[in-house]
Order: C-alpha cells, then structure tokens, then sequence
C-alpha cells in the first residue's frame, strides 16, 4: 500500500512552528519505529513544498513544463509511506494510531498498489 499525506497551506508554506516540528518529527519518528518494528515498512519520506517542483504535462507528443507552486493546496501530496500490509483493514488499523502529521486538520490517503 501507499499511503500519502496530504498537502496543507502549512505544509505549502512550510509555516509550522520550529517547536511544533520537533515536536512532530518525534512522534512521528516513534510512530515509524513502530511500523519498522512490525514488518510493515519499507519506505517513508517527506516532500518538499510544491514551490520546489515542476509538472509535465502530456497532449500527444507535446510536453509542457510547468514550474510550482500548485494552486489546489487540498489534491497535493507532502509525503508518503509505503507500507507492506495483508489488507485495507490492517493499513486503516495502523494510520489511526499515526500522529497528525499537520498543525491543523489533515488527511491522509491509503491507496493499493496493482
């Protein structure tokens, strides 16, 4: 599975508090140790603000680059986890044990792989 954490305006921003950051990267540091322990992690990382990226946009054989930030805060991605589980069930078991990796309201998506 993948599971992704949605982008915020704080993450956008990279707004957060430096004391709120430490504060989250603990737990969320323990929270991964948990998943290690269990089996259940094979990958975890961070992405920077979209200010940081460019989109390729495909029409047949043309390509356009275009150059971040991205408008809709709410359909971007800060970062992702992949995560070895036997189901949907045990994924969602394990994500409401997660901190919330946002200083506000967040979500965060679980999507299988093929």
């Amino acid at each position: 599975m993948i599971v992704l954490v949605k982008a915020t305006e704080h993450s956008e921003r990279e707004s957060a508090t430096p004391e709120w950051t430490a504060e989250m990267m603990k737990a969320m540091g323990k929270f991964n140790d948990e998943l290690r322990h269990a089996g259940v992690l094979l990958m975890a990382e961070g992405l920077k603000p979209t200010s940081q990226a460019k989109r390729i946009a495909f029409d047949g054989p043309r390509r356009t680059v275009i150059d971040g930030p991205f408008a809709e805060t709410k359909e971007l991605i800060a970062g992702f986890w992949i995560w070895e589980v036997k189901d949907m069930d045990e994924a969602v078991a394990w994500l409401k044990r997660c901190p919330n990796p946002m200083p506000g309201p967040s979500d965060i998506e679980i999507r299988p792989f093929y």
